[in-house]
């Protein structure tokens, strides 16, 4: 009986005639490897299938052409949970549904282009795996700074169901394991038992070096005890009015309980209590009342990370600036720390092009202001560490400062998009991060997804999605520097264009 992804692929070849919907098909099957599914084994019969159709392309131009129409495919499947945010306000963003993933996939997918091209102007063979893995890594890299920077589902996350082969990111990053898994699943195109035996081999060596390190001793916990609280509350009642007592004294109750037993058990550890990304409905850091709520909250030698809106008035008493911010207070009501999120969100928290485009989903009328940039915070004399307010932590190499922390802090509010891929593809993202620099990675998530990973990217604690709970334990220790914490971005973008010179495009005539 014929192997069902052989025959898979025959019958994607067999639409060669018309060649644009079988590649948009080919993208969007293989957004199935991404996270949560994690189909891995179907970029074996992708990726050959692409460069089969790549090749036949006739120009650099219709490979350019259908290089953009697989990003599309790939990423109108991939990002299909951005129409959830939708539904907070259904009736005011109807019209929205059917265009919101498409329409984001569009300049996402840009980069597809140059892959597509590049690998029509490589001769097959190894030289054109090479030339289009090596691209394709080259355009994930490009995608995290064009137009601010978008670099979700990067292919590397395709393996974050497990810490085992997230392990080589530790030196050659997230970049590195996409360019190793395009490597390995284009090697069925060559039909070499010598390239298979070779990619078995990387594969192997793969999951021992994997393996190897996960062996190690992990560094000691912390004296720091951790609570995170998910209050589990949806988007489309956050912001209401009536709501706004009802939610706050949510994850007070909550607060209390768990900071108090964690005081009980541990009597001299300072505690750090995080609530995620506008947790609070109130202005924290300039409502006093607020915070003395908080205050009867939390036990002695604690301090609140807490999300929140934060304002700056003028001389006038206007409203001058909004920040999505997170704020410290401690036991005694007092304001101990204030980071803002400096990476916005496009047409969530800031419109792009000077509002060209009327579409916000933000709740208020204003754009927010952009804070200063990373940097580590140690309020209270807890261990310093980088906050990360939603989306900042899916930017690898762009999430430590100057001066490196004792851990990361992701805060995020993923209700936006309910119970879908993107909280999974989210954190998958974080669980990266830790692996990458070496330092444990805690985040709380509004709706869930909270965990908190270990250095090397163990799940070590998690609240599912769309429970409400809190998690209590020790802050885990961070490892030594990393290869990737040192050098960064610079060494997959070396071995990229590294697969892409040995591979030598050159342009070529017509078929």
């Amino acid at each position: 009986m014929q192997n069902p992804l052989i025959r898979l692929k025959a019958q994607l070849l067999h639409g060669a005639s018309r060649p644009l919907p079988a590649v948009i098909g080919l993208g969007a099957l293989s957004a199935l490897a991404l996270p949560p599914l994690h189909a891995v084994p179907i970029l074996l019969v992708v990726f050959p299938a692409l460069l089969s159709l790549l090749g036949g392309a006739g120009s650099w131009r219709r490979a350019a052409v259908l290089g953009f129409a697989f990003a599309w495919g790939h990423h109108a499947v991939g990002l299909y949970w951005v129409t959830h945010a939708m539904f907070a306000d259904i009736a005011k963003w109807w019209w929205l549904v059917p265009f919101a993933a498409p329409g984001l996939a569009l300049p996402v997918a840009l980069t597809g282009a140059l892959v597509g091209a590049v690998a029509w102007m490589t001769p097959p063979g190894w030289r054109r795996v090479f030339a289009f893995a090596g691209t394709w890594v080259i355009a994930e890299i490009i995608r995290g700074y064009l137009f601010t920077g978008f670099p979700w589902n990067l292919l590397g996350t395709v393996w974050a169901f497990h810490p085992l082969p997230l392990q080589p990111a530790a030196v050659i990053g997230t970049h590195g394991l996409s360019l190793l898994t395009v490597l390995l699943a284009c090697l069925p195109a060559l039909r070499d038992w010598r390239w298979m035996g070779a990619g078995a081999a990387v594969l192997a060596c793969w999951m021992g070096y994997g393996a190897w390190r996960l062996a190690q001793p992990s560094p000691p916990d912390t004296d720091t005890m951790l609570v995170l609280v998910q209050a589990n509350v949806a988007q489309d009642v956050k912001w209401r009015q009536d709501q706004r007592m009802p939610i706050f004294q949510r994850y007070l109750d909550l607060t209390a309980l768990a900071a108090h037993a964690a005081r009980a058990g541990h009597p001299d550890a300072p505690i750090a209590v995080i609530w995620p990304e506008t947790a609070s409905p109130f202005l924290l850091s300039e409502d006093a009342q607020a915070r003395q709520f908080v205050a009867q909250a939390l036990p002695a030698n604690s301090q609140l990370l807490a999300g929140s809106i934060r304002a700056q008035w003028n001389p006038a008493g206007e409203l001058d600036r909004v920040y999505n911010a997170l704020v410290g207070v401690n036991p005694a009501g007092e304001v101990t720390a204030v980071f803002d999120k400096h990476h916005l969100v496009p047409f969530g928290e800031y419109m792009p092009l000077d509002g060209l485009i009327p579409i916000r989903m933000v709740t208020g009328g204003r754009d927010f202001t952009p804070g200063p940039g990373l940097r580590s915070i140690a309020p209270g004399g807890l261990p310093p560490f980088s906050p990360l307010i939603c989306y900042e932590v899916i930017f690898p190499g762009q999430v430590v400062g100057e001066t490196r922390p004792a851990w990361l802090l992701n805060i995020t509010n993923d209700a936006w998009f309910g119970y879908s891929a993107g909280p999974f593809q989210h954190l998958a993202s974080s669980r990266l991060r830790a692996v990458e620099e070496g330092l444990p990675m805690v985040r709380a998530a509004q709706t869930g997804i909270s965990a908190v990973f270990d250095s090397a990217g163990r799940e070590l604690r998690r609240l599912a999605l769309g429970t409400t709970g809190t998690l209590a334990g020790w802050l885990p220790g961070a490892a030594t520097p990393t290869v990737f914490s040192r050098w960064g971005l610079l060494i997959p973008c070396l071995l990229s264009l590294i697969c892409v010179l040995a591979a030598r495009p050159e342009p070529r005539r017509k078929a």
